[in-house]
This record gives structure tokens, sequence and C-alpha cells, in this order.
């Protein structure tokens, strides 16, 4: 058992959460984030159940000095949602949801998951952008960008945040908006958790579904290189409201996949229609011609069923490893490296999307917001996978493989994407100029570096 200190006896009196201590019975499974490669031990785990419980847990901090770990889902791919020894917030218990159907709005608490707003917003047949698995949080999410099925019609989700309220590591309460400490606002959006707490968000809705025309198209993974040229002439001339990825994989065995599919190495792209459905059968109907599917799952169906559509295949507790990087376009070059990495796939849960941008995500001009990224036309997210430590390594080896081939074609990196790989690469998601203008406002929000597991911009 943790030895209970005179400063942790302190923080208790004035705590309303749960503080859990190391050798507590429910101390190892609290401590435990989404990504099972990560292994760490806070000191202290506070359970903040509002503003003033996060509050006391920073004092403490600033007091003990200790590191100090933010956790909303727990879904960081190298585990900066924990810590060993510090302090971590688990904000998971503000799950408050408040949703406004007539001035289409959402106000949402940071421990919220992607699927717990889906739920609250489409019962209105509102939604506003996210991301691709439910149990992802929505505040790590929403704070590096937030890409998903929706970025090419209605932007990132940073582009629909109205406002958030946000605890400074001094202990302040502050709203950001266009309108207050709009200097603030605009790091937040794409700055990642540097500056502060964000306690709740406020989001723009857009009419989207119940139902939409979404799901993948596979094809055996030999005709990737004929695919992908295929596709890449194809999207140039497709709507805004289209947005697609294509995935190479062997077909995974959930129970959406048919079992006789079950470990086929294919190709797939996964589509979703923002917009009515008999649009969206048109507008897919040419990437359908190309060539005779193995499976088929492109359809109507509900907006949620879309969104929960992967979580089978990325499951808590597995070992992931994951490097990622932007290009400009699918050239014949990069499609040559995409179908030669698809290939060397060798294990039935490694995968790599290659998310396609542009739309509304381009349009909205580069210094409006931290985020970088906006002229990319893909990314690339080479995700190895295992159940365990067995055959980890031999998976880590082929993403970084993977990455390196695609070197000379990168354009820079999605920001949530990365992993710890150092400031050169958190420079070359931002850019040069945004990267100084965030260094200025971390001197302001938090000289101290308080806030440094992250994709961390130090102060000067």
């Amino acid at each position: 058992m943790s030895t209970i200190t005179p400063e942790i006896q302190a923080l208790g009196e004035d705590f309303r959460g749960e503080l859990v201590h190391p050798g507590e019975a429910s101390y190892d499974d609290l401590r435990k984030v989404w990504n099972g490669s990560i292994d760490r031990r806070p000191g202290l785990i506070a359970r903040c159940t509002g503003v003033a419980d996060i509050r006391a847990a920073l004092a403490f901090a600033r007091r003990t000095g200790g590191p100090v770990a933010v956790r909303g889902g727990g879904h960081s791919f190298p585990g900066h949602s924990t810590c060993d020894g510090g302090i971590l917030l688990d904000l998971s218990l503000l799950k408050g949801i408040r949703v406004d159907p007539v001035r289409r709005t959402a106000r949402a608490q940071a421990g919220v998951l992607l699927g717990e707003l889906d739920r609250e917003t489409q019962a209105f047949g509102l939604a506003t952008p996210s991301g691709i698995v439910t149990h992802t949080g929505l505040a790590g999410l929403t704070l590096g960008g937030g890409i998903g099925w929706l970025m090419r019609k209605y932007g990132l989700s940073i582009d629909n945040l109205l406002s958030v309220d946000l605890v400074t590591a001094e202990g302040e309460l502050v709203t950001a908006s266009a309108d207050v400490n709009a200097d603030l606002f605009w790091g937040i959006r794409g700055g990642g958790g540097n500056f502060g707490i964000v306690t709740e968000f406020e989001f723009r809705l857009h009419p989207v579904g119940p139902t939409v025309y979404a799901g993948p198209i596979a094809w055996p993974m030999e005709q990737a290189p004929e695919l992908l040229r295929f596709y890449q002439d194809w999207i140039t001339d497709i709507p805004d409201e289209l947005t697609t990825a294509v995935i190479h994989r062997w077909v995974p065995a959930v129970p959406a996949m048919p079992p006789e599919l079950h470990g086929r190495p294919v190709v797939m792209v996964m589509a979703c229609y923002a917009g009515p459905v008999e649009d969206g059968e048109r507008a897919v109907a040419p990437l359908k011609a190309f060539a005779a599917p193995v499976l088929d799952l492109c359809t109507p169906r509900s907006f949620v069923s879309l969104q929960s559509m992967l979580d089978p295949s990325f499951p808590h507790g597995r070992w992931y490893y994951m490097r990622s990087c932007d290009v400009a376009e699918l050239t014949d070059e990069v499609i040559d490296i995409a179908v030669d990495r698809g290939r060397a796939i060798d294990s039935p849960l490694t995968s790599y999307p290659i998310f396609h941008l542009g739309g509304a995500v381009s349009r909205v001009p580069d210094d409006s917001t931290a985020f970088g990224g906006r002229s990319s036309g893909h990314t690339f997210n080479f995700v190895g996978a295992t159940p365990g430590p067995e055959g980890f390594e031999e998976q880590r080896d082929w993403v970084r493989d993977s990455w390196r081939a695609m070197t000379p074609h990168q354009s820079g990196v999605y920001v949530n994407f990365l992993t710890d790989e150092g400031t050169d690469r958190i420079r070359s998601a931002y850019g040069a100029a945004t990267y100084d203008r965030l260094h200025d406002l971390k001197q302001k929000y938090d000289p101290g570096n308080l806030f440094h597991l992250n994709q961390n911009i130090p102060p000067h």
C-alpha cells in the first residue's frame, strides 16, 4: 500500500471525487489505458467530478512537483494519458452532454466518448465531425484536430468548435472562443493539451443521418495497384459530401465480416456520404463498378452503426504501435510503396488506412487555427497490433519500415497520430510559423510547462 503523505491527506479534504492509490483494489484497472503496450504506474489517480476537483488536483501537483497526466478516453498511442509516479487526473466521470436542437449546438464535458456524443446528437438527426472509433475520448481527439467521416463536408472537429471552458496551470477557469481569449482559442484548436485542461466543449451541429450511405467495399490485395490508380483519378471529381479511406489489411474476424473471408488479404475503400442516401449511392457507383468486389457492405445504414464499425478492430488492451505521415497526392511512386507495404502485412491485426483529406478541411485558412496539414491530400496511418507482447517487435518493425519507405514523399504529419518522435516531428506537424506562435502561447499560459505529457511545445 502507498503511504498517505500530508500533501495527499490535504488534497483528500478538498476533493469530492475518488483518490485511488497504488495497492488499492481498483488501482490496476484504473491505471490501464487503451494501448496495452503502455504499462505505467501513477503515484495517485484523481478521479475528478468537476472543475473544483481539477483545481485541487493541480494545486497538489504544483506543491509536490510531480508529473501531471490528463486522461479523457485514454486513447493516446504513446501513452501520454498516464504517467509513472506523479498524479493522473482521470476525467472519465465528466459525462455531461446537452444538445440544443434549435441552435444546433452541443455542450459536452471532457470525459465524453465519441459514441456517447453521437448517441445524443443523433436523437435529433444532428452530428458534429469526430473520429472513427466510438470509445475514443472527445477531448484528445478534438484538441489535436479531429479527422473522421464528416470532415470533407463539414471540416475537422476543431472547425466546428465554438467555445471551451479551460482550467489553466494556475487553476484559473477561463472561457475561450472567437470573442473571448481568442489567442487561446486559436491555440487549443490543434495545439493539444499544452495550455490547460479543457473541461467542457461547445460544438456546432449539422444535419446528418440518421441514415447515411456508407461502409466498406473490398477487393483482393492483388488488385491494389489497379484500384489505387483508379481511386486517385476518381477522387479528383467526387463531391465534398463523400469522405473515403483506403485500407490495406487482412479481413478481420469480426461479426460484420463473412467468416469465409476472415484472414484474406484485401484492399478496401471505406466510404461515408454526408447527404441524401440516393445521392450517396450515385456518388459511390463508379467505385463499385471498378471491378467485382469480394465484399460490399457500402449500403444505407445508421450513422451510429458506421461510427462503431471499426470498434472491434481496435479494442482496449491490444498492443499498438503507429507511425504516420501526410502526402500531397497518390503519385505512381506513392502507390507503388503503398502496394508493397500492404503485401508485406503478415498479421491479422495490422493494417493501415489512407485518409482522403481536402474538401472543407482545405478551405479553412492555415493561420485561423493551430492545425497543420490543411493542404495535404492524404494521411497515411501505419498501425501494427498484436494481442500482447508476442510478435509485437515484428509488427513494430513493419510499421517503421513502412514509414521509412514513405519518407521521400512526406509533407507533414497529423499531431494526433504522432508517437514520441521528438521536437523536429512536432514542429513538422505545425510548420515553423505556427510552432513559434504556439511557443509564445505556451509561455503565456503555462510557463512552467506543467502540462508536458503531450506532444509538447515547451515555453521559451
